[in-house]
């Protein structure tokens, strides 16, 4: 996509285009917000596919691989689709919980709620209508948007939501180093120095804000690239493991088999159905 944003509706003749389709598992250089009114959408996201009936919200954050088949329910499919680049809105908590957590959708029960986030994609429709769009209007009515997702997930989500109250700069700047240098071999004390603290003030503030340790946050990452290898590449397990930082190919599997509760072949030979159906 070469656009800052993109937005547009998807209807009963666009979703049949879709399926009618090749549609293959993809990745995006972009952000995408589905916001879903009528009809369902089969979604392959986090390596699960799952369906999900409207109202909902779907965010796919870019490099994740994903399939999106939109479904008529009878006969009626409204889609709003919101594509924009990640320096449009730079640092969104959706963002983040996308890289590591595994609820990029989320399911609407209150009609008023969500009857509002239309009006939003109405009113950013319009605005790119205009013959010179106003982008900090659009930008202002986008944050207006993940602001009503948030607002709604912590009403559904409680106590999942204090995470999000203990968000700091430090784990900002610690996930992009970790983004530049995942595949190496470094351990927290790497990460840490970088960061100009301790090891145990790094881990402190992974634990308030994922609840997880650094070397959990990184063995995280590890093993979404190795998925995506796993998914779109012939490369053995050897090449993939080498490639993540892992000298033995027994160590990077009995890791791998100890967070995705599979080997590494097991995993690609059970993917290989999923997306085949």
């Amino acid at each position: 996509m070469n656009e800052l944003f993109k937005i547009y509706q998807l209807d009963a003749n666009e979703a049949l285009r879709i399926q009618e389709s090749k549609n293959e598992i993809h990745q995006h250089d972009f952000e995408e917000l589905i916001i879903g009114v009528k009809g369902q959408l089969k979604h392959f996201i986090d390596f699960k596919a799952e369906t999900y009936t409207a109202p909902f919200v779907s965010f796919v954050a870019q490099g994740k691989n994903h399939r999106v088949t939109p479904l008529l329910l009878d006969q009626k499919i409204d889609f709003w689709v919101i594509r924009f680049k990640s320096e449009f809105i730079p640092e969104t908590t959706f963002q983040l919980y996308a890289h590591f957590h595994e609820n990029a959708t989320l399911k609407f029960f209150r009609p008023s709620c969500f009857s509002r986030l239309v009006i939003l994609c109405q009113m950013m429709q319009q605005e790119m209508q205009q013959a010179v769009a106003d982008y900090a209007v659009v930008k202002q009515l986008l944050s207006t948007i993940f602001i009503m997702i948030e607002s709604e997930r912590k009403k559904q989500f409680p106590a999942a939501q204090q995470q999000l109250k203990n968000q700091s700069t430090t784990f900002t700047s610690f996930l992009s180093i970790l983004e530049e240098n995942y595949r190496r071999p470094e351990g927290v004390n790497y990460y840490a120095e970088k960061l100009f603290m301790s090891a145990r003030n790094l881990n402190l503030i992974c634990q308030s804000i994922l609840q997880q340790s650094v070397s959990e946050i990184i063995e995280t990452r590890k093993l979404i690239e190795a998925k995506n290898l796993l998914l779109t590449t012939n490369k053995t397990i050897s090449e993939i493991g080498f490639e993540l930082g892992y000298q033995e190919k027994a160590y990077f599997t009995n890791v791998f088999k100890k967070k995705a509760g599979m080997t590494p072949s097991e995993f690609r030979h059970e993917i290989q159905k999923l997306i085949s159906e």
